[in-house]
């Protein structure tokens, strides 16, 4: 980040926080009953209702279906999951990838915590794992801030993300039931998919993809430098060369298949964020579509 954290909140919360303060509240509720901690009495089971919140004792005893009923929790936990490998450092200077997950994270921190939710986070890279324990107020959003300075400067290849390991730290962090939001670009390995239902089992997670352009498209500029963003591994190819393009787009909408199906699978829904895409226009699409999918 080339601004410090106060000067980028400050125009973040100008520019986007102002336009959605109130779309993200409400939004974010967990569609299951029974999640909050207060126990408040019990009622007829109806139709429609959640089986799994029958108490099956009340029922043999009055020989009719009972709920259990609770009191919801007001309050939600929120974690960021923030991935800071080196594939995210991909992208032009001040608008790159990281760039954009950075203002992401300072400005959910600041939408959760105007609303009176708890927001941690969690910054993972490969070896390396930071946690910021959940907080309110703005200056625990800077803090947010700050440890992904610290990060960005630390930040190397050498190694492809495991995104599974990501998750399950993620899993074994959030105890409580809380909202998980994931911001990657998905450019790692390791068998996440099965990390992700289980982290998806326990907490409603929601992930937003971070995209650049050149994670899409091959330039046509002749012979080129490919690195890999990950394991700074080099090559010398023919940018110009048909077949290679064809091959270069075949392999980004196979993985782009398999994120998806991976998501699907796991009932995560993912919102796509380009990093030339204004941001407050992003997060209001998110907004429109996490309604649409729960209404």
């Amino acid at each position: 980040m080339a601004a410090t954290p106060e000067k980028l909140l400050l125009r973040l919360e100008w520019k986007v926080v102002r336009r959605l303060d109130g779309r993200l509240q409400g939004a974010h509720r967990t569609a299951h009953r029974g999640s909050g901690i207060d126990f408040t009495g019990l009622r007829p089971y109806g139709d429609g209702d959640d089986a799994r919140h029958i108490d099956w004792n009340v029922t043999a005893r009055l020989d009719e279906p009972h709920l259990r009923v609770f009191t919801e929790d007001r309050e939600l936990t929120v974690w960021l999951v923030l991935d800071r490998s080196a594939s995210m450092l991909a992208g032009r200077p001040g608008r790159g990838k990281h760039d954009v997950l950075a203002e992401l994270a300072l400005v959910l921190a600041r939408l959760f915590g105007r609303g009176g939710n708890r927001v941690g986070a969690l910054l993972f890279d490969t070896g390396m794992l930071r946690v910021v324990p959940p907080g309110t107020s703005r200056r625990h959003a800077l803090r947010i801030g700050a440890e992904l300075g610290r990060t960005a400067a630390a930040a190397r290849g050498g190694a492809t993300t495991d995104l599974a390991e990501m998750l399950d730290a993620a899993g074994r962090l959030a105890r409580r039931r809380a909202l998980v939001v994931v911001l990657s670009d998905f450019i790692g390995d390791g068998d996440w998919e099965r990390s992700l239902q289980r982290l998806a089992r326990r907490h409603e997670v929601v992930a937003l993809r971070i995209v650049d352009t050149a994670d899409d498209a091959l330039p046509e500029a002749g012979l080129i430098v490919v690195e890999d963003a990950e394991t700074g591994e080099q090559l010398v190819v023919d940018s110009a060369d048909p077949l290679l393009r064809v091959r270069f787009r075949e392999a980004v909408d196979a993985r782009d298949a398999r994120l998806a199906a991976g998501m699907r699978r796991a009932g995560v829904p993912v919102h796509r964020v380009d990093t030339d895409r204004d941001l407050a226009e992003a997060l209001v699409e998110v907004v429109a579509r996490t309604r649409d999918r729960s209404s």
